[in-house]
């Protein structure tokens, strides 16, 4: 038995291994329990971490730099992972009301830094800059951005040559831990707090949020119809599907056209004809288009198609073709079958002869019943296909976001330069080649199962080392302050939201869409659980989406900052 023992006594890799997984298991089963609808989700790791950290013991800690190794590793993946889900709809999040909710959700940011600058100035000594640093991070439940943190306290240790100094900020790495803990489970309280107080100030009736918003998308204008032109415009009698295609492509999928009592998909070569009603997919702002070059547009429900005709989605699964477009591939040109609409990321694309099939879309056939299954085998639909792991995109990405997070960026004020570090670096590189989708022959797609199982791998392994690196001193750390720690994070995490919230209720802001952008604003999923309890909606995860990636952007950014200018 002596042998077990000294896997929970020793300071080795053996060690490490079994407090991880003790950790790991114990900390996401704790995070499962909920309480009145609130849990500390993937929090539970840190917490149980802290805890076996501090029955472990400062005299035979765990080796410090295979731990800061895993945690660093960790955080890597988990933004990376990050920015590969929401680079697709990064750069369409500003568009509309995206600019409205990101500017909001960015003065929550700014306003939760200049609050924790306004304590660590008033506090003075009282409070040091790396716990003020993770108390703001806690607050905000940001993990990432104290990862960040605490690597920049790692490079100015680098950089000083008195022992003690560099001994001291390296200890103040575990300060930041404890702070983050602290104020952790109040940062998710808190905000939750904020969105039922603007309910209570506004007297918000949920179903009546919940019947605007469905107006509100059914009057969108980019959402995609179904539409059937009965053509009137006699100067395309007699022309070519080829040649009215090339005027109206970005208008117009064409998808049948009903002629003498027979549907039948056109290939480039048929002409139109008097009488003829072509049926299609386009979007509530083109009708007017539409109705001037071809005839009278009328929008009906989706109808069913029948006889020798029918409709399939197929899943892009054949790399050969991904990265290729419409025209290139010509389906339309070697099949009568036609692409009425392309389903990527979530969205409903129209598709045009320069839109591109990329891995992992799904795209909406119409055509003859016999040909569609060749259709299908040219397009791919093989799940197993897809799931096959392609590793090369996701340490290329890991590369390049290295390099760009070590760059220097000199700011006024800052004892060392700044970094983007391995939390921006990688983030950024990761939001560019998702949004990008592929780099020349290389796609950087990973599917939504393997992107989860490695984001939460990461969060969690990051979450293991820095509780069981901090453990140690948090029962010390929490008594010399804690309370007043608890106040201090409540204000980073409150006043913020509550302003916000305020304001885009004053701007006539539905009441689901502030829940989802506060939560957003907090980079805080378990939050965006609780709003999404609200009502049986979108409203809530897509203004989380829209400005969650440049949240998480600034969050990291400002984390440094503070504890770099208040040092």
């Amino acid at each position: 038995m002596d042998f077990i023992v000294s896997l929970f006594t020793g300071t080795g890799m053996g060690s490490i291994l079994v407090y991880l997984c003790i950790t790991a298991f114990a900390g996401v089963a704790l995070g499962k329990v909920g309480f009145k609808g609130l849990k500390l989700g993937i929090a539970g790791v840190l917490f149980v971490g802290l805890l076996l950290g501090h029955l472990k013991g400062a005299e035979m800690p765990l080796d410090r730099t295979v731990l800061k190794f895993v945690q660093e590793f960790g955080l890597i993946l988990f933004v990376y992972c990050i920015g590969i889900e929401v680079g697709p709809r990064f750069f369409s999040a500003f568009k509309n009301e995206g600019v409205k909710m990101n500017l909001m959700a960015c003065s929550v940011v700014v306003m939760g830094l200049v609050i924790a600058f306004v304590i660590k100035f008033f506090a003075g000594d009282a409070i040091s800059s790396s716990q003020i640093t993770g108390l703001m991070c806690g607050a905000v439940t940001n993990t990432p951005s104290l990862g960040a943190a605490q690597a920049a306290l790692g490079d100015v240790a680098n950089s000083v040559t008195d022992p003690q100094m560099q001994q001291a900020l390296r200890d103040s790495v575990a300060d930041s831990a404890n702070a983050y803990a602290v104020a952790y489970p109040f940062g998710v309280i808190g905000l939750i707090s904020a969105i039922l107080l603007v309910r209570f100030l506004f007297k918000i009736n949920i179903q009546q949020e919940t019947e605007d918003y469905a107006k509100e998308m059914e009057g969108d204008a980019n959402k995609l119809e179904s539409v059937q032109i009965t053509v009137t415009n006699q100067n395309l009698f007699g022309s070519k599907i080829s040649f009215v295609k090339k005027f109206i492509d970005s208008e117009l999928a064409i998808s049948r056209i009903f002629r003498n009592n027979t549907f039948f998909v056109p290939n480039d070569d048929d002409e139109i004809m008097d009488g003829d009603v072509i049926y299609g997919v386009s979007s509530s702002e083109h009708i007017e288009t539409l109705q001037a070059q071809i005839g009278k547009v009328e929008i009906g429900e989706k109808r069913s198609v029948d006889g020798d005709l029918a409709m399939i989605d197929v899943l892009v699964t054949n790399r050969k073709i991904a990265g290729k477009t419409i025209k290139q591939v010509g389906i339309y040109r070697r099949y009568e079958a036609q692409v009425t609409r392309i389903f990527h990321d979530g969205r409903e694309l129209l598709p045009k002869l320069t839109s591109t099939f990329e891995l992992g879309d799904t795209v909406r056939i119409v055509g003859k019943k016999a040909l569609l299954p060749d259709v299908q085998k040219e397009i791919g639909n093989s799940v197993r296909e897809l799931s096959r792991p392609n590793a090369i995109p996701i340490f290329l990405g890991i590369f390049l976001g290295v390099l760009l997070g070590s760059i220097p960026i000199a700011l006024p004020g800052l004892p060392v330069p700044a970094k983007l570090g391995l939390a921006g670096g990688p983030l950024i590189v990761a939001i560019i080649l998702g949004y990008k989708g592929r780099i020349g022959k290389v796609d950087f797609y990973m599917t939504s199962g393997a992107n989860f199982i490695l984001r939460e791998v990461g969060i969690i392994l990051f979450f293991a080392c820095v509780g069981l690196s901090a453990g140690a001193g948090f029962v010390r750390a929490v008594s010399e302050g804690g309370y007043l720690w608890l106040l201090y994070g409540a204000a980073i995490t409150f006043i913020p939201t509550m302003l916000v919230a305020v304001t885009a209720r004053l701007m006539k802001m539905n009441y689901l869409k502030i829940s989802g952008m506060l939560a957003g604003s907090m980079t805080d999923p378990s939050v965006l659980d609780y709003a999404n309890s609200l009502a049986p909606v979108q409203a809530q995860s897509t203004s989380y989406a829209t400005v969650y990636p440049l949240t998480m952007f600034l969050r990291i950014l400002v984390a440094q900052i503070l504890v770099l200018a208040t040092l």
